[in-house]
């Protein structure tokens, strides 16, 4: 049986002080506009919503971290933006938070990638996207690896938040894979469609349901151990841990330990950001020098409080405190929400 306790996670929390995480993937700005739709327009049928509130929020890549830091660990940036000022605010929101900027670096030829979301109220009606999917040109790529092996010299994991929006070609997913492997550093994969099966060597390779499927193109069965090992061990990761939304997450562990953990949310408010939050703690503890038992434990409580926000949000330590407190009181039984374990 595997538990993350209260003294456990507080050592984590302090070693993670200082830790250096260093993330690289595509980064996102997001935009929200809220008001209310009481009419129609009268030039086409969609519903015209008066806007009384804007704010924006760092997202893809920006958004892990962001929830890098929360966590209390220090996070480097790797990524490109536009010359545009959506590019300009993305890299002042990074540097507000103390995320090293000097690897993110500015294209002429694409914009940055922003997604707007309108909601009438709580509802969102419509989103639209600047954005281009083409891959970085060689050079760029070539820029990006050196910065990536120099930014390795101090850092105690590496995030690949891959959202197929040009920056994680092959040829830089290799780079990085074989850099941080020369030097002990564990690797974290976030996956998407286009690259999925280009990761191979990674540390955790973390794709929810929907990826998964899409990419094996077979019935999954995550919650079968002799399946998840296989799985892994096609992919190529020392680790495959598949979160499975309001049934929490699977993990098959290179020692050919199997874990479901059921989700311990709360109360679910807004599924958004929740991969992003689990990516970086995940890479937070396991740079703290958490097992991946222990680091799966509490990607899955930072996920629980991330979904009862509204929005894309991070998660404090304090939280983090709260939650695996209540539910150590709690005193669940196995089957109502403990991790149960399979060895292999």
């Amino acid at each position: 049986m595997n538990r993350l306790s209260l003294e456990r996670l507080e050592d984590i929390l302090s070693r993670a002080k200082s830790a250096r995480i260093v993330v690289v993937g595509d980064l996102m700005l997001d935009v929200y506009l809220r008001g209310s739709a009481s009419r129609i327009s009268p030039e086409a049928p969609v519903p015209v919503v008066r806007v009384t509130e804007e704010w924006r929020a760092l997202g893809g890549a920006a958004n892990v971290a962001s929830n890098v830091v929360a966590f209390g660990a220090a996070c480097s940036m790797i990524g490109c933006v536009g010359p545009d000022s959506a590019g300009r605010e993305l890299r002042q929101e990074l540097s507000e938070l103390s995320i090293e900027t000097d690897g993110v670096v500015e294209l002429l030829n694409r914009p940055t990638t922003v997604k707007t979301r309108v909601m009438a109220r709580h509802q969102q009606v419509a989103r639209y996207d600047i954005e281009t999917e083409e891959d970085i040109d060689p050079a760029t790529a070539a820029l990006l690896t050196d910065t990536v092996a120099r930014l390795l010299e101090n850092a105690d994991a590496l995030v690949l938040e891959d959202y197929n929006k040009g920056l994680l070609t092959p040829e830089l997913i290799g780079d990085c894979i074989r850099l941080a492997r020369a030097r002990g550093v564990p690797v974290i994969v976030d996956p998407k469609f286009r690259s999925f099966f280009a990761y191979r060597g990674a540390t955790v390779f973390k794709p929810n349901l929907v990826e998964l499927t899409a990419a094996l193109r077979e019935r999954l069965q995550p919650l079968d151990p002799a399946w998840m090992a296989r799985t892994r061990t096609e992919l190529g990761a020392e680790h495959l841990l598949v979160t499975l939304g309001e049934d929490g997450l699977a993990l098959a562990a290179g020692d050919g330990e199997f874990m479901h953990v059921p989700t311990v949310a709360r109360s679910v408010y807004d599924v958004s950001g929740a991969g992003d939050t689990v990516t970086a703690a995940l890479a937070v503890a396991l740079a703290a020098g958490a097992t991946i038992q222990e680091a799966a434990v509490l990607a899955n409580h930072a996920a629980g409080v991330e979904v009862g926000k509204a929005g894309v949000a991070t998660v404090s330590p304090d939280e983090l405190r709260e939650v695996v407190a209540e539910h150590h009181a709690s005193r669940l039984q196995t089957i109502k929400g403990e991790p149960q374990t399979w060895r292999i």
